[in-house]
């Protein structure tokens, strides 16, 4: 006879819920949108709790959680594609107490990073928005912009380390 043993909830929360914040820049930077990502996060997370029995082989939870996510907004993609002339189907899930609360602080961080980077330099603030909100290739900054590929790259790795060194100050 084989026995399967079930993650409890506790046990669930307490290996998963370290990663849901970093999920939910994951989904942001992949929907451009606060509601989208948190729906996504919530699918996710629901899909995880169904797969429990499964979880004692993933050796980098973060790492699973990330491409999870991942394969989920490539999976809506397709299907809005597919169903272009009838509605999306959509889920409606109730959110609990604790899960009210990580919408809130994330909402909070969301705006937090947008005035953040309206604290940038110009065309800092362009380059990161363009590319991480608006999520544009670098060509197409550059057919946008004028700026050439290692502007872009620099200017981009200079605008996430101030928004960094922003975020992080006291």
């Amino acid at each position: 006879m084989l026995l399967v043993t079930f993650m409890d909830a506790v046990s669930f929360k307490q290996r998963f819920m370290p990663h849901w914040r970093h999920c939910f820049w994951v989904a942001w930077r992949l929907t451009g949108c606060t509601q989208d990502a948190e729906d996504l996060v919530q699918e996710a997370s629901l899909k995880l709790w169904m797969k429990r029995e499964e979880l004692d082989d993933i050796d980098n939870d973060q790492a699973y959680l990330t491409t999870l996510v991942r394969h989920l907004y490539l999976d809506q993609r397709r299907r809005k594609h597919v169903n272009m002339a009838g509605a999306p189907v959509e889920e409606i899930l109730v959110a609990d107490g604790d899960d009210l609360m990580g919408r809130v602080e994330v909402r909070d961080e969301v705006e937090q990073v947008k005035r953040l980077i309206g604290q940038l330099p110009l065309q800092q603030q362009q380059v990161i928005t363009m590319h991480d909100i608006d999520q544009l290739s670098s060509e197409e900054i550059y057919n946008e912009t004028g700026l050439s590929y290692v502007n872009i790259r620099t200017l981009l790795s200079r605008a996430r380390k101030n928004l960094r060194a922003l975020f992080n100050k006291p």
